[in-house]
């Protein structure tokens, strides 16, 4: 099977090891992945990335030119897609834009005009209801008559779609994985000396920004509740509200309880998960409104919930968005901003062991067989065979 992957994303080469696992699953699995020649992430001035070319057999990283360098929606190819579709001839066109991506709209042009007859697939994270203007309804309303399948990272998406009028195969599934070799359990006793961490402190962690729609002003109160509980609150992060978060520490004395380490390179998070007891993701959404530009954010899976979970750490999460459908019953579910039932939550682990212990096992499992990048790669490749 020939496979064709167009993302932005995977010019970070992390990204990637969801798509190599996808390559090396079968034989006769070829893996080509399309990403712009050139790309600024996050709009930030003066920092261009530019991609090469890569070639590991079965899996091959193709740059090729593009027009709009850092906006997903308007990110188009140049004419050396056209040739690399007539040499490649993929059977499977998997784009990784949204529903309203104008590359897509491209490749389902190109697989007409060249009479491929492969699969129009793309990818979506977006979870929350919207209304379109023109041309925006006609691009989506064309890509969705074209699409063979849609892979949705989350639920709602995929019951947005539905209520989008969209009929076929959908899947869901995250983008991206969890590396089991990195995040796995590993004791860090060096780490927790640094850090001042001692054997019977229950540390309750968070990885994240440090803004109001991830909660952690709730996850402070929550743990204001039980301050009469021996705890440390570790966070990894950065963001608007780390003065806020100071000064509620301060006016709680509980400024000794509370460590803060900004600028975690990703391959050094996991050590910082396994000092934790649990990690609590305690989004809030923030969606008020029907259309797309009047702003909104709803969690979207919460990828962090599947690192811990593959380092045996039980995890705690709000109901915003997908994250009780990544938890299910391998951890503790809360109403968002809900600081008591959070310290309800809380309390359960502090005072039961066991409970977090076996919560910590289920968790793990459920990351071993749905969530590391072979795990996601294989659940990809059986909704591409279900289409073909």
């Amino acid at each position: 099977m020939r496979i064709l992957v167009a993302s932005h994303t995977y010019i970070v080469d992390l990204n990637c090891e969801k798509l190599r696992a996808l390559a090396k699953l079968e034989p006769g699995i070829e893996v080509t992945v399309v990403v712009p020649k050139k790309w600024q992430p996050g709009g930030v001035q003066n920092r261009i990335i530019e991609t090469e070319y890569r070639d590991e057999g079965a899996f091959k990283i193709v740059p090729i030119s593009n027009f709009s360098q850092n906006h997903q929606g308007l990110l188009t190819f140049g004419a050396d897609l056209i040739s690399l579709f007539q040499k490649f001839r993929p059977q499977i066109i998997h784009v990784e834009q949204g529903s309203r991506g104008l590359a897509y709209t491209q490749m389902i042009l190109l697989n007409q005009l060249l009479g491929l007859q492969a699969k129009n697939v793309f990818f979506t994270w977006w979870n929350l209801p919207y209304e379109l203007k023109l041309p925006f309804a006609l691009l989506e309303k064309y890509n969705l008559n074209h699409s063979h399948g849609i892979i949705s990272g989350n639920q709602d998406g995929a019951d947005i779609l539905r209520q989008r009028g969209y009929q076929g195969a959908i899947k869901v599934l995250p983008q991206l994985g969890v590396d089991e070799t990195l995040f796995t359990p590993q004791p860090q006793p060096e780490l927790a000396a640094k850090l001042g961490l001692a054997e019977d402190d229950f540390v309750v962690g968070f990885v994240g920004r440090f803004v109001p729609e991830k909660g952690l002003l709730t996850l402070l109160q929550a743990l204001v509740n039980i301050q009469d509980k021996s705890w440390k609150l570790l966070l990894l992060g950065r963001g608007e509200l780390h003065e806020e978060i100071l000064k509620i520490a301060r006016e709680n004395n509980l400024q000794d309880q509370l460590i803060i380490v900004e600028s975690v390179p990703h391959d050094q998070v996991a050590r910082y998960i396994n000092l934790m007891n649990t990690l609590v993701l305690p989004s809030e959404t923030t969606y008020k409104f029907k259309t797309l530009t009047a702003g909104g954010w709803k969690e979207q899976f919460g990828h962090v919930l599947i690192e811990a979970m593959a380092c045996k750490v039980p995890v705690i999460g709000s109901d915003s968005g997908e994250i009780p459908h990544v938890i299910g019953d391998a951890g503790l579910i809360f109403p968002e901003g809900d600081n008591q039932a959070l310290a309800n939550c809380l309390l359960q682990l502090i005072e039961k062991p066991d409970l977090a212990a076996n919560l910590g096992e289920k968790g793990y499992q459920k990351a071993m067989v749905k969530y590391t990048n072979k795990a996601v790669a294989k659940q990809q490749l059986e909704f591409y065979q279900e289409l073909m």
